[in-house]
């Protein structure tokens, strides 16, 4: 069967890569309140302990349990935490595009610049949070989310991220939460993606390891046309993909050798 697990040394080597990809420099990530960036603010803290800075960008439509989350994790680690408001940025937009998505690529694009910027000022490295299940799909914004100097948690899985998450100790509530990217009210991975991530990793790894879709439709007891659907996104998003620096962990590496 397509079972998930977490490789040896998974934890020790994306700590490793994130310590010798910062080489003395300071840390950026965005701090959404979620599992994603919770679980590379713990690694990063660990491995770059008191260079490592959280910055959360809330905007009208953001959720303050998710700033108290981002705020509950930056206590616990003992990072610097700081909370930038981009409503001002959003606003002028909101006037001019009513389409939900494309303004929700806008707000990632503006986190970004202000992600840049204050690395600018301290002299950082913006580490990103998406994973591979993110990058495979094209679930994340070109020039958004999608756009940091490494991406320490780029070569796992989303079933993978809540197994570490367990493993290092981040807050059950947060492992527990919704899956969203936080760019409009009722926003959730799984209603945009249309499959449930379980399901979405399982047909992923089969694809990593060049299984056809009729194999990977009898291991997993599914229909095909979710193989299909799955194969299809991640054709559809191949010019979404460059070379992020991405520390290896599993069969076939996104930028590396899972080439397109």
């Amino acid at each position: 069967m397509l079972e998930i697990s977490l490789p040896n040394l998974v934890q020790e080597t994306i700590e490793e890569f994130i310590s010798s990809f910062l080489n003395g420099r300071k840390g950026i990530v965005g701090m959404s309140g979620g599992i994603d960036s919770t679980l590379v603010t713990y690694l990063a803290s660990r491995a770059a302990p008191g260079r490592i800075i959280g910055v959360h960008l809330p905007e009208m439509e953001s959720s303050p349990e998710d700033e108290n989350d981002a705020r509950e994790v930056a206590i616990r680690l003992g990072i610097d935490f700081r909370v930038i408001n981009i409503e001002r940025y959003i606003s002028p937009f909101r006037q001019v595009y009513t389409d939900k998505k494309v303004l929700g690529n806008i707000k990632a694009r503006i986190r970004m610049v202000v992600l840049y910027s204050l690395a600018n000022t301290e002299n950082a490295l913006v580490i990103g949070s998406s994973n591979k299940s993110e990058l495979l799909t094209g679930y994340f914004t070109k020039y958004g989310d999608g756009a940091s100097d490494l991406m320490p948690i780029g070569d796992l899985y989303k079933t993978q991220v809540r197994l570490l998450s367990g493993k290092v100790g981040i807050p059950e509530k947060i492992i527990k939460k919704v899956p969203t990217a936080g760019l409009w009210s009722g926003q959730r991975d799984e209603d945009e993606l249309g499959i449930d991530y379980d399901t979405l990793d399982k047909i992923l790894y089969g694809i990593e390891l060049l299984m056809d879709d009729i194999t990977i439709s009898r291991e997993l007891g599914i229909g095909i046309e979710s193989v299909k659907m799955v194969r299809g996104m991640v054709e559809r998003s191949r010019h979404k993909r460059v070379a992020f620096y991405i520390p290896k962990v599993g069969i076939r590496t996104v930028g590396t050798d899972f080439r397109e």
